[in-house]
């Protein structure tokens, strides 16, 4: 049943919530980027500055986007322009509050893409229509024809790439399906779809861990893999690389940054419990990550490349171990298509639970601020992202440069925003009291100093670290098609903006704060 309090609907039940916030972090990160992460930089090793990066930047961040949401909501304000102008009463909060609008929605211009590739790949597995390798000679030439199947598929070029019309129809039968559950609604629609889709992701994570299991070849098994991805190279904790990438994921992993969790929780009750909620729902998205994600791509490289080969793979990048790798070993296993339609269509599930969520804070910015029907919202949100996709499917170098500057130094800044926003700026005692309120746990208070403290902090040595190992040489690419890249982002900021002042205008003319 669909609920309202002061006009904006509210979510049905509480687990359908922790769901749905499960949904938003559970993406393809879990189960793409996490094992490359995981073995590129130590192994088990890596779990060390992984968990206390949780524990300092992950659950105090966690809580915080929680906190704010829920405050914002509760004056009717689902989106980081009006909400951090409830925090601080200056007009320059609301510029920085565009970044919660912008973030979301330059990362889903490309990850609504990508999630359109695992669907395309799932019903290709499904219909049998995929390479079959010889089975002969080296990793790479084994795996050359996926590696030929995924060029043909998204294409390929310096500059321009042309994209395979399956490819595009199946681009734009994954917009379909994400308009289908967003117009639907909070209630009826996200929360509806995530009571049904996290189980089942769960549920088809858990047959492919226990057939990789019971994989095992003459270059050796799977449970070998697990001792390659988790034997800690301790060496690795005095390099800073390996934090650095270890607090990096925790963003990824959380979708901390993002504006969508800030969003999502606009829409709980003034007094309803977000320290427990928070925490279980973090908690899934871990349990998913860690459990599920570390236990499928790399132990199954191993078990059929062995381990010197599965390093190699690991290292060429997430994409290459999902489209590429993983593919061909399942094509080489007893009912291999139907074992690769499990993965491609868990891989699409994820991804379609995270993809809603990095949509709803523009379509909550039309409706809030604009007064317009979820309708109207849904329906300019995606068309927005639509042809803006299409800057991503038809030009090389824009989907790198958009993941560096949105969904990795960004998120990274607007986390740090927040932190000072809510704890500085509002007030610490303010903002620890305004995260406890309704709370089943009360956070223990040592919180209240790593959030003050300790968390900015921290991001601000990450960000100052970033900028210095990568900006130089993001910025010394200095081909065209980044400069279109570049030009586009700039502009959809400066129209994010005019938009968060056109609202403000209008509300102002109307009479309504």
């Amino acid at each position: 049943m669909q609920e309202f309090v002061n006009g904006r609907e509210r979510w049905a039940t509480r687990i359908g919530l922790i769901l749905a916030m499960a949904g938003n972090a559970v993406g393809l990160g879990n189960f793409l980027r996490f094992p490359v992460q995981a073995a590129e930089n130590g192994g088990g090793a890596f779990m060390i500055p992984y968990i206390i990066a949780f524990l300092i930047i992950g659950i105090p961040l966690m809580w915080i986007e929680w906190a704010i949401g829920r405050y914002g909501g509760y004056h009717g304000h689902g989106t980081t322009p009006a909400i951090f102008h409830l925090l601080w009463r200056n007009k320059f909060s609301k510029v920085i509050g565009v970044f919660g609008l912008w973030i979301p929605l330059v990362v889903i211009i490309y990850y609504l893409y990508i999630e359109s590739w695992t669907l395309g790949y799932a019903l290709k597995f499904l219909i049998g229509l995929v390479p079959t390798p010889t089975g002969e000679g080296s990793p790479e030439e084994y795996m050359k024809p996926f590696k030929e199947f995924l060029e043909s598929y998204v294409g390929s070029g310096d500059e321009f790439i042309t994209p395979s019309l399956y490819a595009y129809i199946m681009f734009l039968i994954t917009a379909l399906i994400n308009i289908a559950i967003l117009i639907r609604g909070i209630s009826k629609g996200i929360e509806t779809f995530a009571r049904f889709a996290m189980p089942t992701l769960f549920f088809l994570a858990v047959i492919l861990v226990v057939r990789v299991f019971t994989l095992e070849t003459e270059n050796g098994s799977a449970i070998e893999g697990l001792g390659f991805l988790w034997n800690p190279d301790f060496s690795k904790l005095l390099d800073p690389a390996v934090w650095i990438a270890a607090s990096g994921q925790i963003f990824f992993t959380l979708s901390l940054g993002f504006g969508a969790i800030i969003t999502y929780a606009s829409y709980i009750k003034k007094n309803q419990d977000i320290t427990l909620s928070g925490l279980t729902a973090s908690t899934l998205n871990e349990t998913a990550e860690v459990i599920l994600g570390g236990s499928l791509a790399i132990p199954a490289a191993v078990a059929f490349f062995g381990v010197a080969n599965a390093v190699a793979i690991a290292q060429s990048g997430a994409f290459n171990l999902g489209f590429i790798s993983l593919p061909a070993i399942f094509v080489n296993m007893p009912a291999g298509t139907f074992l690769g339609f499990l993965w491609f269509f868990l891989l699409f599930f994820a991804g379609l639970t995270s993809s809603i969520a990095l949509m709803q804070p523009l379509i909550a910015f039309f409706e809030d601020e604009f007064g317009m029907s979820r309708k109207a919202s849904v329906l300019s949100t995606v068309g927005i992202v639509f042809f803006s996709a299409h800057l991503v499917i038809f030009l090389n170098r824009s989907l790198d440069e958009m993941d560096f500057w949105a969904g990795t130094i960004g998120v990274v800044f607007f986390g740090l925003l927040e932190m000072v926003i809510f704890m500085w700026i509002f007030g610490g005692e303010r903002a620890w009291e305004e995260i406890n309120r309704g709370g089943i746990i009360k956070v223990p208070r040592v919180y209240y100093y790593v959030m003050r403290y300790i968390t900015p902090l921290f991001l601000i040595v990450l960000l100052f670290t970033w900028a210095k190992e990568y900006v130089p040489s993001i910025l010394a690419e200095t081909h065209w098609t980044v400069w279109v890249t570049r030009f586009f982002l700039v502009g959809l900021f400066l129209f994010l903006t005019l938009m968060v002042f056109l609202a403000d205008k209008k509300k102002k003319e109307a009479g309504v704060e």
